[in-house]
């Protein structure tokens, strides 16, 4: 698999990756949703060249990730904003947040607290099933083929059902 190819993979995880599966890509994403929006914010906190943030910016832009929204007419400036799509990448990050905050904070602790408007509460965030709202532990989950599914080249090598979760007739043979 070559990485220009990504996007043509049979492979939600690989089309996803050809679109912000880079380190620049990911810290431009966590700044918009810190809320920076133009284009020399994200290149003095990021420390990053410009001719590369100019190319990731663009890359989300064209996969409407991002939307540019002139802030200034003379000369004419830019910013950047997250999309609908773009803000459906919020769990995305906020999984590496939880997993970095976890794994890789150290002694001091979390760097950023996160804090839900609603309720007040600082929050970790959690995954949950959309059908009976139990947490999600890989330990409980199946994987079948879906509609979109070309090759089961990417499915286990071994499906394992969950304890006390019958797999369909057909899914028992193999």
């Amino acid at each position: 698999m070559q990485w220009g190819d990504l996007d043509q993979q049979p492979c939600s995880v690989a089309r996803t990756l050809s679109v912000i599966g880079d380190r620049w890509t990911l810290l431009i994403l966590r700044d918009c949703f810190l809320r920076v929006r133009r284009f020399d914010d994200f290149q003095s906190r990021l420390g990053i060249g410009r001719p590369i943030l100019a190319d990731r910016l663009q890359k989300l832009v064209d996969n409407f990730v991002l939307t540019k929204m002139a802030y200034q007419q003379n000369p004419v400036r830019y910013e950047y904003r997250l999309t609908q799509k773009g803000l459906d990448l919020y769990p995305v990050v906020m999984a590496i947040v939880h997993w970095g905050d976890v794994h890789m904070s150290g002694k001091k602790g979390r760097p950023l607290l996160h804090r839900h408007v609603t309720c007040g509460h600082h929050f970790d965030p959690v995954q949950v099933c959309s059908e009976c709202a139990e947490p999600l532990d890989p330990r409980q989950v199946q994987v079948d083929l879906g509609p979109g599914a070309a090759s089961p080249s990417h499915m286990p090598i071994r499906p394992r059902s969950a304890p006390g979760v019958r797999r369909p007739a057909s899914a028992a043979k193999g």
